[in-house]
């Protein structure tokens, strides 16, 4: 399932409609790897001009590797946003772990993205030292740090041993251009992989649901976000129930919130952000210790 830049949800095309008419045509995978906060959920949606991932300042924001298409009339460049690459303290860390990991697996460049805010850490040196040398470096969020921190970011970067660097700037656009350029130059000989109109590559009630943990992240404070987790339970257009799941009854009126005020408040941004007409019903249950228990991370998708 795909969704289009008019918001409309369709199958996804056979490869033999794709391939009428691709000679010269060029076409890929990205992967942009990284550690939690890194900014590629940003990166992405600034190489997009688009939302096709949702951000926060939490981390584990992203738990599913999120696809979000490039078009233009000699290329396609299908960007693989993945979760960041941590520590694992739990079932479902592991699971994120590897979701990243067979991601870049797949794909024809990885993007290691590194925070310019933050000096390099074990966590990125990690990361790096799986990655292929053809990889390439992308410093982020360089708009708020300091230029002497941006270019020792960039000394420690250049140390790795990669073949580029890049430093970007999502929320001013420095960089992007020419990151995109170069990426799209690396794309191999192949037809497009996508119709032209599909921008994001996720099935329509996951990407609800994610727009629900995006405002519920955006809400709600110290652990409980990592607790949290959304499916859509019920689907008849218009009508969608979801599903908040935490792990202990103590977590619920945290999400609910006073009179049930901030799952109203999330309700509204949600809907404001689908076709008209959508209806939510927003229902918040307990599936204790969820993040531990594998058959609940099966139910869950991750």
């Amino acid at each position: 399932m795909v969704v289009h830049q008019d918001g409309r949800f369709s199958e996804r095309a056979s490869q033999s409609d794709l391939q009428s008419s691709w000679e010269g045509f060029r076409s890929g995978f990205v992967a942009l790897l990284g550690r939690p906060n890194s900014g590629k959920s940003t990166l992405l949606n600034a190489i997009l001009d688009t939302k096709v991932a949702i951000v926060s300042d939490k981390a584990q924001t992203t738990r599913h590797a999120i696809r979000g298409v490039l078009h233009r009339p000699d290329v396609q460049v299908v960007f693989v946003d993945t979760p960041g690459i941590h520590k694992p303290k739990t079932p479902l860390g592991e699971r994120l772990n590897a979701k990243a990991n067979e991601a870049a697996a797949d794909t024809d460049v990885v993007c290691l993205c590194i925070d310019a805010t933050r000096r390099l850490g074990k966590g990125d040196l990690f990361i790096a030292e799986r990655l292929s040398k053809d990889s390439i470096v992308v410093v982020t969020k360089i708009d708020a740090a300091p230029r002497a921190k941006v270019l020792a970011q960039l000394g420690f970067a250049g140390e790795l041993g990669f073949a580029e660097y890049f430093p970007t700037s999502a929320r001013t656009g420095e960089g992007v251009a020419a990151l995109l350029e170069r990426l799209c130059e690396l794309m191999p000989v192949g037809p497009p992989l996508y119709p032209p109109s599909t921008v994001r590559d996720m099935p329509e009630a996951q990407w609800v649901a994610e727009l629900v943990r995006e405002q519920l992240l955006v809400a709600t404070r110290q652990e409980l976000p990592h607790a949290i987790s959304v499916e859509v339970v019920e689907w008849e257009w218009p009508y969608i129930k979801i599903e908040i799941s935490v792990e202990r009854e103590s977590q619920k009126p945290m999400v609910i919130g006073k009179g049930g005020l901030l799952l109203k408040q999330v309700g509204t941004v949600v809907r404001a952000q689908l076709p008209e007409g959508a209806f939510l019903q927003l229902h918040v249950g307990v599936a204790k210790n969820w993040q531990r228990r594998p058959e609940m991370l099966d139910r869950f998708g991750y």
